[in-house]
């Protein structure tokens, strides 16, 4: 049977696939909800860069942005993530399986 996944799954391994953008998410995961500014602090990048990994990860639904006054604050919106959980799941079990078919194989040599 064949499971089709939304377009979301894809926007969100597209987010998750750049180390930046997966920094940034560790970071919010951490410190809960920061400002643009504090987002770029640790990285060695323009804050035009940090804008175009923040603008992505909103469109992937990964992080909310709430603005108060001038200053731009971001916070983790992991739902998506579990999606991504569920595909990555389903591989686990397959390669378990597969390891433990494996193992049963293995060990049915030695007794020969």
């Amino acid at each position: 049977m064949v499971k089709h996944y939304s377009e979301q799954l894809d926007r969100t391994f597209f987010a998750l696939s750049d180390p930046t953008r997966r920094a940034i998410l560790n970071n919010l995961a951490l410190k809960g909800t920061c400002s643009v500014l504090e987002l770029a602090e640790p990285f060695s990048m323009s804050l035009p860069a940090i804008s175009k990994h923040l603008k992505l990860l909103e469109s992937a639904r990964l992080v909310e942005r709430v603005r108060k006054g001038r200053v731009h604050y971001l916070k983790l919106s992991a739902a998506p993530m579990e999606e991504a959980n569920d595909w990555l799941l389903a591989y686990r079990r397959f390669w378990g399986n597969q390891l433990e078919s494996l193992e049963r194989y293995l060990n049915s040599q030695g007794e020969d």
